[in-house]
């Protein structure tokens, strides 16, 4: 059976929101194309109407995620108003249900190794998300210089990682308190 395009277009759109969400919680590999299509309420085969590659797939998710997070992270800034964006963000980054919802979390802590692996468009999705956040960022605070966005970046990404990594909840509390601290967020 054909299906309209607007049908098509809602599939893909639910396919990139299904695959962007169980990447980020379990990585690219850690996710078969069969998965994302049951989950979808698709079969398999129809993937490759609308997808190249798994690589193609993984790209636009990932892609879709950072963009979502941009516009989380412009209103955060307007909501913030002037003096205390960056701060806000770091406090919004830097929670616990941040760390604690992967799969709806940050991509740039769930897919960066993956886009360090693969490289290729994955890459480069990754990249350009990571600009323009790291350019919110810069751009919240008055005198902040694009090396202050890029390490504060650093920092934030970094401490979520750690935070999900280390399987200690209250030292995981404590790793997000230190970095708090350290950007000057209020607890």
């Amino acid at each position: 059976m054909k299906v309209s395009r607007e049908q098509a277009a809602r599939n893909r759109e639910k396919v990139v929101d299904t695959a962007s969400r169980l990447f980020r919680a379990r990585g690219v590999e850690g996710v078969g194309i069969g998965e994302v299509m049951r989950e979808c309420g698709l079969t398999h085969g129809g993937f490759y109407n609308q997808f190249e590659s798994k690589e193609a797939l993984a790209a636009e998710a990932c892609a879709a995620s950072l963009a979502r997070s941009v516009s989380r992270w412009r209103e955060v800034v307007a909501e913030a108003g002037e003096g205390d964006a960056a701060k806000a963000l770091a406090a919004n980054y830097l929670s616990a249900r941040n760390r604690d919802a992967p799969e709806t979390g940050c991509a740039l802590i769930a897919l960066g190794p993956d886009a360090a692996r693969r490289g290729g468009d994955l890459g480069g999705a990754f990249r350009q998300g990571f600009e323009e956040l790291t350019g919110i960022l810069q751009q919240s605070a008055s005198g902040m210089t694009r090396q202050d966005a890029l390490a504060r970046m650093a920092q934030m990404v970094g401490a979520m990682v750690m935070a999900r990594g280390v399987a200690d909840m209250a030292l995981s509390d404590e790793i997000l308190a230190a970095v708090r601290k350290a950007l000057d967020v209020d607890e």
